[in-house]
């Protein structure tokens, strides 16, 4: 039996930008992509020196690239100081006024931090720690909500050379404790609580209990959100320490100096460690160094979202996601943009939230999960069309793979067909966006990830190294080093050869199957782990789960494999219903005879099982994992479910019967 991973839908509708947005765009036609693509390939010295040279570098970089696999080094002999790229360049222009965070809590409470604010507060923030005795390569844990200190917070960190991890706010106090524990964090940054659909996440009980297992944290910093009288907390002598305290206090002269002059770092120096979410054995801290990372948030940041001045930008995705990090604070703010950060979630105090924030504050560019864009096509269109959505020119899409249907809703509802869409293909490891279609330059087709970026050598292969033929499905990797690139993981260089290098030889391993069809656009099917062998054809969910949402009473669906004698898998899949549908014997019929046409007989389900939701991450995505033990059966969980948006959702799962 072949290993090859087989890809049966095809798209062949293709969406043109229109002529006025390609006009007035950083690359308005294919021709110039091509030349560009082809200059990051063949000359990538020269086109990273052009497109980074209005960042700040303190020592000019004598060596663009070195490569010794698994390890890369990019921009050698240079210093910097990121945060002077993100910050202090933009004083000296008409953007030191600008808005650089526009905030709005779910309450509804609104703050605006211009350029010159922001500066001013990662100052004092970064003067206090060190006055706490933070010193370069300390590493610094945040385990905030979505409030601007969080990156505040981070800035501050990059500001004095400590190594932030942020911690998604979500995550449990064990899966807190893992991390601080592996990456040996000095300090943890933290808020007494967090709004989430109206109710609080006790976020200091939560650190409590994870710094009680664990030796390194001698301070504690907590930001005072909820207040006193809403969610009080203990304050442990000694350790703790209220955030506005901390920076009432006037600094040393030492710490001040040096806050407001930072010190220049080696472009190698380690700017983060990020925890992928996994939830089982040891936690796998992916390492991010400066200069590098910078630069491929920077210019990605600043081609695929086409920013201009006057735009509101806007990445729903949380701070403690790289989604978080690239596109929330080190690329927009080192382009100079305008950022929209909302903290609560998507449907308090009704499925309308999102629409209304647009509307609110005049976003003009949105970038959102596919799994909240389903959920939003469940909720109904009337949402959506309360509001007026005027102000957005540009669409984006990050995550999992996007569906054809729920692109053309996307497209159509929420773009009012007027809208780009950018949908992006990349990953926590590679640090910044590997694939898509810049917006002005070359049409879309609902469900392609598009088109390599700059400098990413991106290929589909078979087992054996091979170029995949056109729409054969294969793996994806990457063939030469990028510079967002991550360098290894925290502690375990022998950790990270193995994941990615030692898979294939000589390339990185994405993890992911993919086909490229004839126009070289490539479709990512999903995890290889997430790629199920029906009836000897081995075929991705995203495949399966892509038809159905075809359908039109179908809103979302997620497919999962279980055990069996006589197959050895057999085929699992949740269905969640547009409003309005009935979830009845004769819709499951219906719903066979679909994946027999656009799939084919082979990929019949052995079960539809009909939901009102799928167990999901408070970022958004499907827990699979999950979704298989319950079709297998097991009473209980095994691993964390510290993510889990709602418990309630697993336990109706296991309790309703076939």
């Amino acid at each position: 039996m072949s290993d090859r991973i087989e890809s049966r839908l095809k798209e062949d509708r293709r969406f043109q930008p229109s002529r006025e947005f390609s006009a007035h765009a950083r690359v308005g036609s294919h021709a110039e992509y091509a030349e560009l693509y082809r200059q990051s390939i063949e000359e990538p010295e020269q086109f990273w020196r052009a497109q980074t040279q209005d960042l700040v570098f303190r020592t000019p970089p004598k060596t663009f690239v070195e490569w010794k696999l698994p390890n890369a080094k990019f921009f050698l002999g240079a210093t910097l100081n990121l945060t002077e790229s993100c910050l202090d360049r933009h004083l000296v222009t008409q953007h030191r006024t600008r808005a650089a965070i526009v905030w709005e809590g779910e309450p509804g409470d609104v703050r605006t931090l211009t350029y010159f604010e922001l500066h001013r507060e990662v100052v004092r923030l970064a003067a206090a720690l060190t006055d706490l005795g933070v010193i370069a390569g300390d590493r610094i844990a945040i385990y905030m909500g979505m409030v601007p200190e969080a990156a505040i917070a981070m800035l501050a960190c990059a500001r004095i050379g400590a190594t932030h991890s942020v911690v998604f706010g979500g995550f449990s106090a064990e899966a807190l404790r893992d991390r601080i524990n592996d990456s040996g964090a000095k300090v943890l940054l933290t808020q007494d609580g967090a709004w989430r659909r109206g109710s609080v996440v006790p976020l200091k009980k939560m650190a409590d209990d994870a710094v009680a297992q664990t030796k390194t944290i001698e301070k504690v910093v907590v930001y005072r959100r909820m207040g006193s009288e809403r969610t009080p907390v203990e304050m442990r002598e000694g350790r703790d320490v209220w955030w506005d305290d901390l920076l009432g206090r006037h600094p040393s002269e030492k710490a001040l100096a040096l806050a407001k002059s930072p010190p220049a770092f080696d472009a190698e120096h380690p700017l983060f460690i990020l925890y992928t979410s996994g939830s089982t054995g040891k936690p796998k801290g992916v390492l991010h160094t400066t200069a590098g990372y910078l630069a491929g948030a920077h210019v990605t940041t600043k081609f695929v979202f086409d920013l201009k001045d006057g735009d509101l930008y806007w990445c729903t995705a949380d701070i403690g996601w790289v989604t978080g990090h690239s596109y929330i604070v080190y690329g927009p703010l080192s382009c100079g943009a305008s950022c929209m950060m909302y903290e609560g979630a998507p449907n308090f105090p009704d499925p309308g939230r999102f629409w209304k924030v647009i509307e609110r504050h005049g976003v003009t560019i949105l970038y959102t999960a596919p799994t909240a864009i389903r959920a939003f096509i469940r909720w109904g269109d009337d949402w959506v069309n309360k509001a007026d959505l005027s102000s957005l020119r540009l669409l984006g899409s990050v995550g999992e793979p996007i569906n054809p249907e729920a692109w053309t809703w996307y497209h159509k509802v929420v773009g009012k067909d007027r809208c780009p869409i950018v949908d992006t293909w990349w990953q926590t490891e590679t640090g910044s966006i590997m694939l898509t279609t810049l917006p002005g330059a070359a049409y879309s087709k609902p469900g392609s990830t598009g088109l390599p970026l700059f400098g990413v050598d991106i290929a589909v292969v078979r087992d054996e190294g091979q170029d995949c033929a056109a729409n054969e499905g294969g793996k994806l990797v990457i063939r030469r080093p990028w510079p967002s690139m991550a360098r290894t993981l925290w502690n375990d260089d022998e950790r990270y050869l193995k994941s990615y290098w030692d898979v294939m030889p000589n390339v990185y391993f994405t993890g992911d199957g993919a086909r490229k069809d004839e126009d070289g656009y490539f479709w990512v099917v999903g995890r290889i782990d997430d790629v199920l062998n029906v009836a000897g054809h081995r075929i991705g969910t995203a495949e399966i789960e892509s038809a159905l949402a075809s359908h039109p009473s179908v809103a979302e669906a997620a497919a999962v494999g279980k055990p069996d004698d006589l197959k050895g898998q057999a085929l699992v899949v949740f269905v969640t219903l547009k409003q309005g549908q009935a979830a009845t014997k004769e819709l499951k019929g219906k719903l066979t005879e679909h994946i027999d046409k656009e799939i084919g007989k082979f990929a019949r389900p052995d079960q539809i099982r009909f939901t009102d939701a799928l167990p999901k991450t408070r970022s958004g995505k499907i827990m699979r994992r999950l979704l298989k033990e319950v079709a297998s059966g097991a009473l209980e969980t095994k691993g964390d479910t510290s993510t889990l948006e709602d418990l309630g959702v697993l336990a109706k799962l296991r309790a309703d019967e076939e």
